[in-house]
């Protein structure tokens, strides 16, 4: 492979001709500069690597090339090579998120007045263009409406609800899509062939695969892979230790192991999963997509274009999309994001990452309302109150029976309070105490033992609040407001003592390492004032 600029560099595209993908916006481009139509102002819309910049350029050598206008631009003359080699006096690229300022602005509409050194047009290409500031842009917005003649400004973005809509509306704006891995691949394999690098087809699609659609991160793949393995073969396995992601094969047997609902397997497997090298947290993303990719060949009952990959792959997913059911796959969709979530908290991934296998294999072992719904009477669901017939008048919406449905609450409240205790212990704490006694057709009554004013008052605070209603929400899929209320009578249930007040501050100080801090205290007055 020869050296110098990145492998995306030296094959990134230089006619409309070489453009894999994005056949609107070649073809609109293409109309403009046969007709000699072009606008003065463009807004590229996309996630990265998707090939804007490139777009800007090949239009670009277009209007410049020695025999242009036209739209295959020889790539041989003086200013089709200056634009490749990014030296073009007439093409100038900027990066709006490191010149964003008014000054900058100000300097960029100075330079705009003069004519082009030695092509036909003079090109200017903002990238990240949602990174300048409205002030920015208000000195900009003048020269982008009335520009000088040939002079032409394309905008590229990747956030475009961040531009501003005025200078969006002065703007010819085309949007990027994904290119699909089936097109990753050809434009991956086109590059080795090229570069005459040894790369198995499989390995060809993983990088597909991998690239989140982007070209770039694929190219960048493969150019990394060359430097792991120098002359020799890439391989499937060598694709999986450079990016770090899991392989298929144990993705499909984690299913496999929750679908035969084999909590060890699922365990033996997570075990593979993390100690193969590989960052937890990544293994949980890799296995949300697959478990995506199952939902997606279970609802339309084939693979997907953009899924397909090799015809072996695309029959095993095929084959396992049968036999998960479609409950479960959304339930483990469902766990994956609260894992996630949870690493995002702080959460240990290798731990989250057995949690999702085991409560996968295993509903018994899931608290939430899902998990226990299929074991009730076999999958039965949980009975809910007839509505009253049409002609019969009611005075206020009927409280829900409280036998089985609140039965349920009281069941899933300990899955309520760990759930809150990935975000707050301190709240978890406060509510370890107390549990559902009443409900409505939109309420839910949380109890605390009698004497526990202090953990009530606590537990309703606005925030606290929230919490506790967002998980409860997630966990019972029903959004109830909540009502707090003390226990009657001078024990709980249990016979077990009323705490004082004091009492109630004593066991969270000792349970949490506290330090109580009271209003009078000195060193604190001082330390806050």
């Amino acid at each position: 492979m020869s050296t110098g600029p990145s492998l995306y560099r030296r094959h990134r595209p230089r006619t409309f001709a070489d453009v894999v993908g994005q056949e609107h916006i070649v073809r609109t481009l293409s109309n403009a500069v046969t007709q000699e139509k072009v606008h003065h102002a463009y807004l590229f819309v996309g996630s990265r690597g998707t090939g804007k910049t490139s777009m800007a350029k090949i239009l670009a050598a277009c209007l410049n090339c020695v025999n242009g206008p036209t739209i295959e631009p020889c790539g041989q003359c003086e200013s089709c090579v200056a634009i490749q080699n990014a030296t073009s006096l007439d093409v100038i690229e900027m990066d709006a998120a490191s010149n964003n300022s008014v000054d900058d602005i100000r300097d960029l509409r100075d330079r705009v007045a003069y004519a082009p050194v030695s092509g036909r047009h003079k090109v200017y290409i903002l990238d990240e263009a949602h990174m300048l500031s409205p002030q920015a842009w208000n000195a900009f917005l003048k020269t982008l409406e009335e520009p000088p003649p040939r002079t032409i400004f394309v905008l590229a973005t990747t956030e475009a609800q961040k531009v501003l809509p005025t200078v969006v509306d002065r703007c010819h704006r085309f949007d990027f899509g994904r290119p699909s891995a089936k097109q990753i691949a050809t434009v991956v394999e086109r590059v080795a062939r090229t570069e005459q690098i040894d790369i198995d087809e499989h390995a060809l699609a993983l990088i597909a695969r991998h690239a989140t659609g982007s070209f770039r991160d694929a190219l960048g793949t493969l150019e990394q892979l060359v430097a792991y393995k120098d002359e020799e073969r890439i391989d499937p396995a060598d694709v999986l230790a450079v990016l770090g992601v899991a392989d298929d094969e144990l993705l499909f047997e984690a299913v496999k192991a929750a679908v035969a609902r084999d909590p060890a397997q699922a365990l033996r497997i997570a075990a593979q999963l993390a100690e193969s090298g590989r960052d937890p947290g990544q293994v949980l993303r890799d296995l949300e997509r697959y478990a995506r990719e199952l939902l997606a060949v279970q609802i339309l009952d084939e693979v997907p274009l953009e899924l397909r990959v090799t015809p072996e792959r695309d029959r095993r997913l095929t084959e396992q999309a049968r036999v998960v059911s479609r409950p479960d796959a959304v339930r483990l969709l469902d766990l994956i994001a609260a894992a996630l979530e949870a690493t995002a908290n702080g959460a240990q991934p290798r731990i989250q990452l057995e949690l999702v296998l085991i409560k996968a294999a295993a509903p018994e072992v899931d608290p939430t309302t899902r998990a226990r719904i299929e074991r009730l009477e076999g999958g039965a669901p949980v009975p809910v109150p007839e509505a009253p017939p049409p002609d019969q008048a009611v005075e206020s919406p009927p409280a829900a029976p409280t036998s089985a449905t609140l039965d349920s609450y009281v069941e899933l409240w300990p899955a309520v309070v760990e759930h809150v205790r990935e975000r707050n212990a301190m709240l978890a704490a406060l509510l370890a105490d107390a549990k559902p006694v009443a409900i409505t057709e939109r309420d839910l009554t949380i109890a605390f033992p009698s004497g526990a004013d202090f953990l009530k008052r606590k537990a309703a605070q606005d925030e606290h609040r929230r919490m506790t209603v967002e998980a409860l929400k997630a966990l019972s899929g029903q959004a109830l407001a909540l009502r707090y209320e003390l226990s009657e009578g001078a024990a709980d249930e249990d016979g077990g003592p009323e705490l004082s007040g004091e009492e109630l501050v004593r066991r969270f100080i000792e349970e949490f390492d506290a330090e109580e801090l009271l209003d009078d205290d000195p060193e604190r007055t001082e330390a806050t004032s």
